[in-house]
């Protein structure tokens, strides 16, 4: 067991691990995601995907945190030298965390967008915005050096808080208070859009698929959300799995993490795409959906003020949470390797993503000419992990649990022999097939 803590209850590990699980992956880029790869089709594969490739790699994650007990490079190191494999694996652990690394640097910045938007939402709101006021409106955020940085920092500060009071009295403890809040105003804007009208039209969207226009784009866009939406390779769920108990089981807890993430990015859409419909907007937003697109569909709509205050309060809760599991994976590693308190390892975390974040939120405005090779600086940051590191990491830990661990071992975790031979298969032959293609094409980009 890890020496950083351990959970209290099946439900608190649930909640951490599912607000891990869903953040800006599900209510940011799976809408965007969703309209640019053609509603429902894309939305169909993409379940595919979470089911057959995202729930075996996360019981595999999970397995390996908390058979290895501690944190990913020390749980690699443990099982490989138990089971006469190279110590070397421990590097796995590294790659895991220099990924969960990278990703909050940029992660803190889009953080940072949403609590200023929060603060506009509840402020001045958006009334009389056009198209054009709303991209006047963001690019003047992403153009303001002082103000970005101060919105990056304080989703630090919010974030550091949780980790610093540690496993139970941090995380658990926030986590059974911010998720049900997150869920109920997931469910109360879903509601307000079946009243409001575009929610028919935002149905037929997401959940008519026509299978004849699918494409390997397509396939490849749902894996990468996938991967991106559930938080494999990350470091965060191993870490997660290392505090948890061992009459904890593993595959219901996988189960229920996926289906809880995927059925909450589905809703995210039909919280969505009705104010888009609805407001004559264009689904295939891209990334500026949730900041450029919807503040429009706010200033048109009956009570407004009050739904893009509630939307922007969800959003910022699902990004907080996720921002606890990427610096817990670093905060814990600290305390296992180098024996630090968590206050002090804390204290490292904050102080080197307080550099890593003034570098991604410069690359928007000071630092947005300059480049290394074809890539500008903030693309670079956001390409790296995601295209490269997050399937690599991913197709090793699938390597790992599948082939180098003995069948004893995983049978132990993945209890009941049908289901440990369907994972077997799965993350021995198709997750690994699966993540080289994306990995490869990703490079390819």
């Amino acid at each position: 067991m890890s020496s950083a803590g351990q959970w209290r209850s099946r439900g608190g590990f649930l909640l951490a691990a599912i607000g891990f699980a869903v953040g800006l992956g599900n209510i940011w880029r799976f809408p965007y995601m969703t309209g640019e790869n053609g509603g429902g089709l894309f939305v169909a594969v993409y379940l595919a995907c979470a089911l057959v490739i995202g729930v075996p790699v996360v019981i595999a994650e999970l397995l390996i945190g908390r058979h290895g007990g501690g944190s990913p490079p020390l749980a690699f190191d443990r099982l490989a030298t138990d089971h006469g494999r190279s110590g070397r694996w421990r590097h796995v652990g590294h790659l895991n965390l220099l990924a969960a690394v990278l990703i909050t640097f940029l992660y803190l910045v889009v953080t940072g967008w949403v609590l200023a938007y929060l603060a506009r939402s509840v402020g001045e709101g958006f009334a009389g915005f056009g198209a054009l006021a709303a991209d006047a409106e963001f690019s003047a955020l992403l153009a303001d050096p002082s103000r970005l940085v101060g919105w990056t920092w304080l989703a630090l500060l919010l974030s550091m808080l949780v980790i610093r009071a540690g496993v139970q009295q941090g995380i658990e403890r926030t986590v059974l208070v911010v998720m049900p809040l997150l869920f109920l105003l997931l469910l109360a804007l879903v509601a307000y859009n079946a009243a409001e009208g575009g929610f028919g039209q935002a149905v037929d969207y997401l959940f008519q698929a026509d299978f004849s226009h699918l494409t390997g784009t397509t396939v490849l866009a749902a894996i990468s959300q996938a991967f991106f939406s559930i938080g494999v390779a990350m470091a965060g769920m191993m870490t997660f799995g290392a505090y948890l108990p061992r009459e904890i089981p593993l595959v219901s807890c996988a189960l229920i993490i996926v289906l809880a993430d995927t059925l909450v990015a589905v809703v995210a859409g039909l919280v969505i795409f009705p104010m888009v419909f609805a407001q004559g907007l264009d689904a295939a937003g891209g990334p500026g959906l949730i900041f450029q697109t919807l503040p429009v569909a706010f200033a048109q709509m009956p009570g407004g003020h009050v739904v893009s205050g509630a939307f922007f309060l969800l959003l910022s809760l699902a990004a907080i949470t996720s921002l606890v599991g990427l610096l817990e994976a670093q905060t814990s590693w600290l305390i296992d390797s180098r024996g630090m308190q968590r206050n002090g390892a804390a204290a490292v975390v904050t102080a080197v993503n307080l550099a890593g974040s003034l570098v991604g939120a410069l690359s928007y405005n000071v630092f947005a000419d300059v480049s290394i090779g074809t890539f500008n600086l903030s693309t670079l940051l956001d390409a790296l992990p995601n295209q490269l590191l997050l399937p690599l990491g991913g197709m090793f830990i699938a390597v790992f649990a599948g082939w180098l661990l003995p069948a004893a071992v995983t049978r132990e975790e993945v209890q009941g022999q049908r289901f440990h031979t369907i994972w077997r298969a799965l993350i021995r032959v198709v997750a690994p097939v699966a993540i080289v293609v994306t990995l490869v094409s990703g490079i390819s980009l």
